[in-house]
This record gives C-alpha cells, sequence and structure tokens, in this order.
C-alpha cells in the first residue's frame, strides 16, 4: 500500500507541476486555453508555448529521469550510497570530452551526445580504477570522484577563453540553463535516454543480486565482473546523454534513490521506475522555479540542486558514521 500512495502521489504532483509550468511564465495562459490551444493551433500565445516552453519542460523531465536513473545503478554497482554521476566527476568528463572533440572537429557537432559518453566512459574508469584498493571503500570513491570532478571541470572551463563559436555553443549545451531547448533536443534526448531507461529495466535481477556480498551473487549464478560492466555502462550512457543535452546537474543521482529507498524500500523492480519518475518531478520543479521566482532572470537549476544538494551531502556522510570513514 506504502508503494502504491507513493507512485500515485509522485504521478499526480508531476502532472501538476507539468500543467503549473506549461502555464507560467512571461506568457500566461490558463489550463482550458492551453488545451484548446494544442488540440485546434489557433492561438499564437500556445503555439509559443509549444514550441518553446514544452520541449524545455520536456528536456527538463527526461534529465532528470535519467540523472536519478543513473544514481540508482551507480549506488547498485558501486555498493555507495553516495554515488552520484556529477559528484564523482562523470558528468563532467561527459562534458569535457564533448568540449575537447567540437573544438577539434566542429562541423561534429551534433555528434555530442557520443563524445559525452565516451567521456562519462573514461571518467568512470577513473574514478574506480583509482577507488580500487582491495575493494571499494565508499569514502575514497567519494574523494577521487571529487578530484576527478575537479579536474574535468577546471578542464573545461578553460575551453571558454579560446573564444570560437563551437567552444561557446557547446558550453551554451552542456550549461544547466534549459532556456532555448527545442524538439530536436527533445529527439536526441528522448532516443538516447530512452534506450538507457529501457536497458536499465532489463538489469533489474543483476542490481538487487550485487546488494548480496560477491560469492554470494555468484552462487547463485550471476557474473558479477560482467554485471558490474554492463550496469556501469548504462548507468554512464543516462548521465552523460543528459549533460550533453540538459547540462551539467549535480546531487538528482544522490538525492533521489536514497529518498525513493526510504519510501518504497530497495527493490529495484520498484525502485528504477519510482526514481525515474521522482527525478523528473525534482529537476522540472527546479527548473520551473528558477525561472518564475525571480522573472525574468532566471536561476539554473543546478544552482538550485547544489543549494539542496550539498547540504543533504553532508547529512548522508554525518549518517553513514563509521561506515563512510567518519
Amino acid at each position: 500500500m506504502r508503494k502504491t500512495i507513493s507512485f500515485v502521489v509522485v504521478v499526480l504532483l508531476l502532472l501538476g507541476v507539468t500543467v503549473w509550468s506549461m502555464t507560467t511564465g512571461s506568457i500566461k495562459v490558463g489550463f482550458m486555453e492551453l488545451v484548446n490551444g494544442l488540440v485546434n493551433g489557433n492561438n499564437e500565445e500556445v503555439a509559443v508555448v509549444r514550441d518553446l516552453r514544452l520541449p524545455r519542460i520536456i528536456v527538463s523531465m527526461l534529465s532528470g529521469a535519467a540523472l536519478a536513473v543513473s544514481g540508482t545503478l551507480l549506488q547498485a554497482v558501486m555498493r555507495n550510497p553516495l554515488a552520484d554521476a556529477g559528484v564523482i566527476g562523470i558528468s563532467s568528463g561527459a562534458g569535457f570530452v564533448s568540449v575537447l572533440m567540437v573544438t577539434i572537429f566542429p562541423a561534429m557537432f551534433f555528434w555530442m551526445p557520443v563524445f559525452s559518453i565516451a567521456g562519462g566512459i573514461l571518467a568512470f574508469l577513473l574514478v574506480y580504477s583509482l577507488s580500487w584498493k582491495s575493494g571499494l571503500n565508499p569514502m575514497r570513491t567519494l574523494l577521487v570522484g571529487v578530484a576527478i570532478n575537479a579536474t574535468f571541470t577546471g578542464l573545461g572551463q578553460s575551453f571558454n577563453y579560446r573564444g570560437s563559436y563551437a567552444v561557446t555553443s557547446v558550453n551554451q549545451a552542456i550549461s544547466s540553463i534549459f532556456t532555448m531547448k527545442t524538439w530536436t533536443d527533445v529527439q536526441v534526448l528522448g532516443l538516447y535516454g530512452s534506450i538507457g531507461l529501457l536497458l536499465s529495466l532489463l538489469v533489474i535481477p543483476w542490481c538487487n543480486m550485487l546488494s548480496l556480498q560477491d560469492k554470494t551473487a555468484g552462487s547463485l549464478g550471476l557474473n558479477v565482473a560482467r554485471a558490474r560492466i554492463v550496469i556501469s555502462i548504462i548507468a554512464v550512457l543516462l548521465a552523460s546523454v543528459a549533460t550533453a543535452v540538459g547540462g551539467l546537474i549535480l546531487f538528482v543521482g544522490l538525492l533521489i534513490p536514497h529518498i525513493s529507498k526510504l519510501l518504497i524500500g530497495s527493490d529495484h523492480k520498484a525502485l528504477i521506475p519510482f526514481s525515474a519518475l521522482a527525478g523528473a518531478l525534482l529537476i522540472l520543479s527546479a527548473d520551473t522555479i528558477g525561472r518564475t521566482i525571480l522573472a525574468p532572470t532566471e536561476i539554473p537549476a543546478s544552482i538550485i540542486m547544489t543549494v539542496i544538494g550539498g547540504p543533504f551531502l553532508v547529512f548522508m556522510l554525518r549518517k553513514g558514521g563509521r561506515e563512510f570513514g567518519a
């Protein structure tokens, strides 16, 4: 009953925030006016909402869902409740490689999602290899991840001073402001994101078995090494594509899985779908609040998430006690 109520509440909240986001902003339209305009196509204000605001809403929801599920998968692989694509450097690695490759090959700008995936995989391999010392320690993984994140972030920001149009375009694309997202962005994120989300559903049994000790999981027929590699690739795919299209946003993969486990438990059969819905709700809410609270000035969703996620990370570290080396 608790799981059912949690799912119903988050779906209703997501629908409510979506309607609120579509009807609120520099152009205000009523709900019925919005529906009639979308159906009949004879309202200019609704046409603006459809062409500019609706792609932004969809991109923010897909980004939130992808980042939340990515965090859930990474936590399953690394057995670390502090694992998050933004915190441990996967997102910044994806952004840096995108900037680097498009700077070298400007004509390949539309291959940026592929470059992002490659950068995310590179960052994950660095974190995993440098953190490994007779196993994965949560605190060591976090510290190595923060160092990798800082390195890639600094390298990415250094390209701001090159001044080329391609780099400027990439920096806008990987920023966390969803302004001027188009239906092309929706198609790209929808394609890659849907593939990643569907694949995440296929590895649910593996995620549940990885919560056991490696020897126990192996005795049950699981190839632990292969499972970790496959799940990690799916997590990196989701986080990298979300970064390439939606921007660099931290703490989604840290906040959502933890809250979801409190509400519906640790069974990934329910945890992954719920995390996707909750992540979509969180980022859509952050983006809508950011563009309306101080309108016409916008506050990027990443700033709102940093304000929320920073204290939450401190809370997790204090709560973890000896498990995190505190």
